[in-house]
């Protein structure tokens, strides 16, 4: 039987130029004026699931954009995995970072992708990711490998909070039926050490407006006598932490869930350079919440953080005015036990106290998610493990992500089903930044790799009955 590390070598260019052209289309879901590029990559997505070996393909419309099932049902008595993606990605902005446009991908080698690297919005998040899975169903397929029912369930709205999912999931329970959940959205420690995601922090996202004058004021007229919104948002926002990077919002810690210290010492096994770490980001120091390591921090610890601030004049040149208006959008991140719409209440409460009189506050929640954890004792993260140490030659390390999914607690839910995050990224691979970029050997591996899910899990499940 061919494996499919060998059908891979025979393919590998077909595979890279499909995923190329993948890349090219800027399916911007944050951005209106991207909404037929939406579409129309939801319909690559559809063609090359059916030409990968579905039995049934659709796009299924939603109330925003749509969302691609297909299945590959071989024996209904045999177990299902439900893989789920999304097609979508972050806007590209700032686009004078990037060192080559953003959705014209070209392959680069660089230090650490002595291989190559494609470089592209969306090649690590989800696009390439993603398309793992369809070229891994297309080995199965091809070579009568496949051991188990696979359904895809591949959306296009997950990078602006998966508005509408969570329907779609609600009326298609039967349909959705599974044994596991494979999604590939999340990375590794690296290639000589693979790990496995086994917890995601949650989300809640908000955008924040203070307004003071009815206009635009002449900043030598009226300077000192008015409250400017600007002035008055940034000193708000800086409130928002104390001296040791602790998040001053009222009762936001109180359902933290806190590690032991044998679990803290477990986490601390992980190998990790902090030289190196600091070298790539081009820093000097490291920074966060006083009493725990960077691993920690951007882990098993909540935070809050500003992505993007603005008002006033910001043109060539300069303006003299005091702006009616500032603005700030604000991300915090949230872990076990902290429940994503409580946290944005405690926000907002705290966020309006500490505006002073000669300014409107308004909080706009986004959207937000739940933290999710998912236990290594289950037959799914078994089967995975195994997996990447049939490919790696090293059984992976278990090491919760920093990033949401926030679709992901609702699918346990749901469809009560444990979901298995097997990532093939890297924590270096710039997603939602400038020059993103998916290392081809880590495209590659994942196709090889997740054949071999496939075959243990159908394996440990039949041993069950």
């Amino acid at each position: 039987m061919q494996s499919s590390k060998e059908y891979i070598n025979q393919h590998k260019d077909r595979f890279l130029n499909e995923l190329i052209e993948l890349l090219k289309i800027p399916s911007i879901s944050a951005d209106s004026a991207f909404s037929q590029d939406v579409i129309n990559t939801a319909e690559v997505v559809e063609k090359a699931l059916i030409e990968a070996g579905c039995d049934h393909v659709e796009i299924c419309e939603t109330d925003g954009y749509p969302i691609v099932y297909g299945e590959k049902i071989i024996d209904p008595k045999l177990p299902t995995v439900l893989v789920y993606g999304h097609y979508d990605v972050q806007p590209p902005d700032p686009l004078d970072l990037w060192d080559s446009p953003p959705f014209e991908p070209v392959i680069k080698k660089t230090d650490e992708h002595p291989d190559g690297a494609i470089f592209a919005r969306g090649a690590s998040d989800d696009k390439g990711q993603m398309y793992m899975h369809v070229k891994a169903l297309e080995f199965m397929v091809k070579n009568d490998q496949l051991p188990c029912n696979v359904k895809f369930m591949i959306e296009g709205e997950e990078e602006v909070g998966s508005v509408n999912i969570a329907q779609y999931v609600a009326n298609n329970k039967e349909k959705l039926k599974n044994d596991v959940i494979l999604i590939s959205d999340t990375g590794m420690i690296s290639k000589e050490y693979p790990s496995i995601t086994t917890g995601l922090r949650g989300l809640s996202y908000v955008e924040v407006e203070l307004t003071g004058p009815n206009r635009d004021l002449h900043s030598g007229l009226y300077g000192g006598a008015v409250a400017n919104p600007i002035n008055i948002l940034t000193k708000m926002i800086a409130a928002l932490h104390d001296e040791n990077n602790h998040i001053t919002i009222t009762g936001f810690y109180d359902k933290v869930e806190e590690l032991s210290s044998e679990e803290r010492a477990e986490m601390a096994k992980a190998p990790f350079d902090l030289d190196a770490y600091q070298s790539i980001l081009d820093i000097d120091s490291i920074y966060g919440e006083k009493g725990y390591t960077t691993n920690e921090r951007n882990s098993i610890r909540p935070t809050l953080d500003v992505n993007g601030i603005w008002g006033g004049y910001i043109g060539e040149g300069a303006k003299t005015v005091i702006a009616s208006k500032a603005y700030a959008k604000i991300s915090m991140r949230l872990v076990p036990n902290q429940d994503w719409e409580e946290i944005t209440d405690l926000f907002t409460t705290h966020f309006e106290s500490l505006a002073p009189k000669g300014v409107q506050v308004k909080v706009i929640p986004h959207h937000g998610g739940q933290a999710y954890v998912t236990p290594i004792d289950t037959i799914g993260y078994q089967a995975a493990s195994k997996a990447y140490e049939t490919t790696f030659g090293k059984v992976p390390i278990p090491q919760r992500g920093g990033g949401s999914i926030p679709i992901v607690p609702l699918f346990e839910k749901e469809l009560d089903s444990k979901i298995i995050l097997m990532g093939f990224g890297l924590d270096s691979n710039a997603i939602h930044s400038p020059n993103e970029h998916f290392g081809l050997w880590f495209y590659y591996k994942g196709i090889e790799t997740i054949p071999y899910f496939y075959k243990y899990f159908a394996e440990m499940m039949a041993q069950e009955l």
